[in-house]
């Protein structure tokens, strides 16, 4: 069956390929909006799957969806604070000012679903990213040197964001760069594919 990525995200691209398996990529069309009362966990969930539908509306296959958010800790679970793309340096520093010395917490969804069989399969993986105490020299440097100003926290996981972090908290280090490889091998298992066994 063919493979096929539902995300404009050129970082995904690039995780899944380090399979080594064919897929195409097409970018879906959904709206991104969180609903009223939704929690984060909730709306990335929706979100993988309202995307791998969105394409399999033009497309048949296994379609590949994630979703991810950033998130602040809160009194509860819908009061958790969302963590957008800043745009501008000003937000920026207020992202990384509220971060530090906080954990970030990265959860992203994770949707296969295989068009043939309308088999579905979806989760949420979290992600904790526990951030030293920034002084604002040090936030001023960091976003000077880096402008992640198109990044949801301000900051780029896989660049020189790494020296604003005092440990991770994980299962797969490319759950926080954007997709969960090791259970999107799990999934594909169910579904007969195993990365070992198929031919490059």
């Amino acid at each position: 069956m063919a493979l096929i990525l539902a995300s404009s995200s050129p970082f995904r691209q690039t995780l899944l390929n380090k399979l080594g398996l064919e897929f195409s990529v097409v970018s879906p069309n959904v709206d991104e909006s969180r609903k009223l009362g939704e929690t984060p966990e909730q709306l990335v969930y929706r979100l993988a799957q309202d995307k791998a539908r969105e394409v399999a509306k033009s497309h048949d296959g296994l379609i590949i969806a994630s979703d991810q958010v950033a998130t602040l800790p809160g009194a509860l679970a819908t009061d958790e604070q969302i963590l957008g793309k800043p745009h501008t340096h000003e937000n920026a520093i207020k992202q990384l000012s509220a971060c530090s010395g906080n954990i970030v917490t990265f959860r992203t969804s994770l949707c296969l679903l295989n068009t043939n069989s309308g088999n579905i399969q979806t989760l949420v993986e979290n992600f904790k990213v526990v951030f030293k105490d920034l002084n604002s020299a040090q936030i001023d440097n960091y976003l000077k040197k880096e402008q992640p100003y198109n990044c949801a926290g301000s900051f780029k996981s896989e660049g020189l964001g790494i020296s604003l972090f005092s440990r991770l908290e994980g299962d797969d280090p490319n759950t926080l760069i954007g997709l969960p490889l090791i259970q999107l091998i799990k999934f594909l298992e169910n579904e007969g594919i195993n990365i070992l066994s198929s031919k490059t």
